[in-house]
């Protein structure tokens, strides 16, 4: 599994637009509208890279609001999410 976050700065106006449409595709679990130097922050999980690469080269890119983006592909995942999922395997 590949974790990845984009940021993004999109044209005026349009975060909530990107947003929604981010939040429709495979692969997207999350997207963020944030204060700061991006306009919104996706969170992506894709099985392998090239999934990855179809996502943010293809899919993103046919978005015309999205001005930019910085990809950051994540190395270790730390999640109490993820830890409380497998402690609780087998608990009611």
């Amino acid at each position: 599994m590949v974790s990845t976050i984009v940021l993004m700065n999109v044209e005026r106006g349009q975060a909530s637009n990107v947003g929604e449409k981010l939040a429709e595709m495979t692969g997207v679990t999350e997207v963020y509208s944030v204060a700061g130097a991006y306009d919104l922050v996706a969170l992506v999980r894709t099985e392998n890279n090239e999934q990855l690469a179809d996502l943010v080269s293809g899919e993103f890119g046919k978005i015309d609001s999205i001005v930019s983006t910085q990809t950051m592909i994540a190395f270790k995942t730390f999640s109490k999410f993820d830890l409380d999922a497998m402690f609780s395997i087998g608990m009611n």
